[in-house]
């Protein structure tokens, strides 16, 4: 009999399998997975209550913190990024950023670009680290303590100082793509399309939080920071056919809805935009359909990145609906998200597909075992990474 596959056995899977618990192998860290995955462990302790759960949690960040805090193993570096002591470290762990966690060091700077080598390399991805200020502020909410609020806030001052440039002509604020490890210098110079809006609505998302610390510093407000992400965003079009970039157009438009419906956030302009341009996305993906080919010919977490987005969608109707009174045109808003309600039923087909065995047992699948696995428990049950 084929055993169900829940988010607890993919969780505690993922947990043996890259060191978080056991002592039979060394820890194996990985920026943008550990942020859904310690999303999917505050999921399973919402659903359980059981402290061991919420233990991963915060295991899992002082692991990340710790691995990823420091500097690559073939570097002729060590210690912190920062440089700070260990104590000091500990208390501000990312004050200088985190690595994404590739397995070869960053290019150093008297070494060739190689494109498709690139890919394999360490350094500093801005949407990794917004992925990780999310985590980290999802772990304030939950246990009601500051300090993982706080951390998120300073990688935040960190990841836009080292991230933002003013361009020589124009005078026009923009973003690299990714950065070298001590964030002096761009390895690939061109900006993400989502990383503004990305960084925008993760910001606002912090500052939120904070409100509710009064002990958190005043000089942790990212409120120079959202300007400039602000004048980014200006005139921004975010469509895309990519089904991973969909997904997080439509997560981050759930959280502007409750940026909104919580009064931390007033005008409905943007999220109105980001809709029409989501639905746009939805039906660029549509007719380029690539969910009927084979398996080896598919990216897993790419998928499950839309049908995450999609769950958020469907939650978005509800917020739209207990919060009414703060939304302005929201007969037009209800409008939008009933036409993308008709793409709902794409997460189901996502998910079924990604559950059979035999799907999981090709290349394209092992080769990101780690992150297919803690996306799809994630879209099984997105609590964790969305409320």
């Amino acid at each position: 009999m084929q055993q169900t596959i829940t988010l607890r056995s993919i969780m505690r899977d993922f947990a043996e399998s890259t060191g978080l618990t056991g002592k039979t192998r060394s820890p194996r860290r990985y920026l943008w997975t550990d942020a859904f995955a310690v999303c999917n462990f505050l999921e399973l302790y919402r659903q359980s209550g059981d402290g061991s759960d919420l233990e991963q949690a915060l295991q899992l960040v002082d692991q990340v913190h710790y691995t990823l805090g420091r500097h690559h193993e073939s570097s002729r570096h060590n210690g912190w990024l920062s440089g700070l002591d260990d104590e000091q470290a500990r208390l501000h762990p990312t004050i200088a950023g985190l690595r994404i966690g590739k397995q070869l060091n960053e290019r150093q700077a008297d070494e060739p670009f190689d494109e498709q080598l690139e890919w394999d390399r360490d350094g500093q991805y801005f949407h990794y680290l917004t992925r990780w200020m999310h985590a980290l502020n999802r772990v304030s909410q939950v246990t009601g303590k500051s300090l993982y609020n706080q951390w998120a806030l300073e990688l935040a001052r960190t990841a836009y100082a080292g991230f933002v440039y003013t361009t020589a002509s124009g005078g026009r604020k923009r973003m690299y793509w990714k950065m070298s490890i001590d964030l002096s210098r761009p390895l690939v110079p061109s900006m993400g399309q989502h990383d503004p809006l990305d960084g925008l609505i993760t910001f606002q998302q912090l500052e939120a939080t904070a409100k509710d610390f009064p002990e958190i510093p005043v000089e942790l407000s990212l409120k120079i920071e959202i300007a400039g992400l602000e004048a980014m965003c200006a005139g921004g079009e975010w469509a895309t056919a990519d089904p991973l970039g969909i997904g997080g157009l439509l997560t981050d438009a759930y959280s502007l809805a409750k940026l909104i419906g919580a009064g931390y956030l007033r005008e409905t302009n943007r999220l109105e935009s980001l809709l029409r341009d989501i639905e746009v996305s939805l039906h660029a993906f549509a007719s380029n359909n690539q969910l009927n080919l084979p398996a080896e010919y598919r990216l897993a977490f790419r998928e499950l990145g839309l049908a995450i987005g999609l769950h958020a969608a469907g939650r978005m109707q509800s917020h739209l609906d207990q919060y009414a009174e703060k939304f302005s045109d929201k007969d037009r808003l209800h409008a939008t998200l009933e036409r993308l309600s008709h793409f709902h039923s794409v997460e189901g087909i996502i998910e079924d597909f990604w559950l059979l065995p035999e799907h999981r047992s090709v290349d394209s699948w092992l080769q990101h075992e780690d992150i297919n696995n803690v996306m799809l428990a994630t879209s099984l049950a997105p609590g964790g990474y969305l409320n």
